[in-house]
C-alpha cells in the first residue's frame, strides 16, 4: 500500500510509460518503412509479425531489466569496493558508450576513410 502513495514510484511509472510510448511509436514508424518495400500481398502479414515481435521483445527486455536490477549481491571486491552483477553490466554499458562515442568523434574529425578516398576517381576536365 505504501507504494501507491510514494511520489517517486508514480514519477518512475510516468517516465517508463512515456519512454515506452515513444519507443513504441518509433517501432511502428520503422516497421512501416520496412513493410512498404514488400509486395502488397505480404505487407499486412509482415506488419503483424513485426509489431508482435516488437511487443514480445519489449516485454522480454523489461523482464530482463527487472532481473538485472535484482543483481545486488557482491560478486567480488577491488580495493574495498564491492562489485555486483548490476554494477558490472552498468560498467560494461558505460564503457561501450564511451568507446562508440569516441569512435564517432574521431571519425567526424578525421573525415572520409583513406580506402574510400582512394577509390574516388578524379573528374576529367
Amino acid at each position: 500500500m505504501e507504494l501507491l502513495t510514494d511520489p517517486n514510484m508514480w514519477m518512475a511509472l510516468t517516465t517508463l510509460t512515456l519512454l515506452e510510448l515513444v519507443l513504441g511509436i518509433d517501432n511502428i514508424i520503422f516497421i512501416s518503412i520496412l513493410v512498404s518495400k514488400l509486395p502488397r500481398e505480404k505487407q499486412e502479414t509482415a506488419r503483424r509479425i513485426g509489431l508482435f515481435m516488437a511487443m514480445f521483445l519489449r516485454i522480454a527486455l523489461l523482464l530482463l531489466l527487472s532481473y538485472i536490477i535484482g543483481l545486488v549481491e557482491p560478486l567480488f571486491s577491488v580495493a574495498a569496493q564491492a562489485f555486483s552483477g548490476r554494477d558490472l553490466i552498468l560498467l560494461a554499458g558505460g564503457l561501450f558508450l564511451i568507446w562508440k562515442s569516441t569512435g564517432e568523434i574521431h571519425q567526424s574529425l578525421e573525415g572520409e576513410d583513406e580506402d574510400h578516398a582512394a577509390n574516388i576517381k578524379p573528374k576529367s576536365i
